[in-house]
C-alpha cells in the first residue's frame, strides 16, 4: 500500500500516520526526515537544502523532488509506504509522479485531512505548557485544562504557549498551507487518488473510515 497524507497542522494526521505505518506494516516517511538525513550524510541535496532550513524557510520544490528522488533511487528504497509532507505542492506531485512510474511504486491513494480552519485555531491555539524548565507539563484549555486556570497543577508555575501555537501563527501557517495545498488537492482529484477523511470524532474511528476508503488490494 502507497499512501500520502495531507492535512494541516492539528488534524491528527500525524496520529493516523502512525496508526497505518504500525498496522499496515507500511514505512514511514516524512520531509523532516528525508531533509535531516540528507544534511546529516552531507548529500549533494541536503547541501542545498540546509541553508533554508538553518532560517526556518521552506525548501524549494526542486531540491525536496531531489531529496526524494535520491530516496526512492538508493539500495533501501521503500516499496510500500506512507508519505507525509510531500508532495507539498502540485509540482511536487507531478515530479514524484514520474519518479513513481519510473519506479513502479505509483499511489493507491491520497488521504485528505479535512478540517475547518477555525477548529485548527481552537485545537492549536489551546495549547498551553508549564513555564517551568524542569518541568513542561502539557495542557489544553479546553480538552486538558489544569485544575486552576493558568497555573501547572504539577509544581505550581505559570502556564505559557509557545510562539507557533499563537493565533496569528497559526493563521499564516493556514494561509501558506492553502496557497500550496488547494490545487494539490485538485492534481490528485483529477487522477481519482483523492480520498476526503473527516476529522472529528475518536481515533479509533477515523482509522476505521479510513481503512473503508483504501483499495481492497495493494499495488505491491
Amino acid at each position: 500500500m502507497r499512501l500520502v497524507l495531507v492535512g494541516p497542522p492539528g488534524s491528527g494526521k500525524g496520529t493516523q500516520a502512525e496508526l497505518l505505518t504500525d498496522r499496515l506494516k507500511l514505512r514511514y516517511i516524512g520531509t523532516g526526515d528525508i531533509l535531516r538525513d540528507a544534511i546529516r550524510r552531507g548529500t549533494d541535496a541536503g547541501k542545498l537544502a540546509e541553508p533554508f532550513i538553518k532560517v526556518g524557510n521552506l525548501v524549494p520544490d526542486a531540491v525536496v523532488n531531489d531529496l526524494v528522488k535520491e530516496l526512492f533511487e538508493s539500495p533501501d528504497a521503500p516499496r510500500d509506504f506512507v508519505l507525509d509532507g510531500y508532495p507539498r505542492t502540485r509540482a511536487q506531485a507531478i515530479a514524484f509522479d514520474a519518479l513513481s512510474k519510473k519506479h513502479h511504486v505509483q499511489l493507491d491513494a491520497v488521504l485528505n485531512f479535512k478540517i475547518d480552519d477555525e477548529e485548527v485555531v481552537s485545537r492549536i491555539g489551546g495549547r498551553r505548557i508549564c513555564s517551568n524548565p524542569a518541568c513542561q507539563a502539557p495542557y489544553h484549555i479546553t480538552a486538558r485544562p489544569p485544575r486552576k486556570p493558568g497555573i501547572c497543577d504539577r509544581c505550581g508555575s505559570p502556564l505559557t504557549i509557545r510562539s507557533d501555537d499563537k493565533e496569528e501563527t497559526i493563521r499564516a501557517r493556514l494561509r501558506v498551507f492553502h496557497q500550496n495545498t488547494d490545487t494539490l488537492l485538485e492534481y490528485y482529484e483529477k487522477l481519482g487518488l483523492l480520498k476526503n477523511v473527516p476529522t472529528t470524532g475518536e481515533v479509533e474511528e477515523i482509522y476505521a473510515d479510513i481503512l473503508k476508503q483504501l483499495p481492497k488490494t495493494s499495488s505491491s
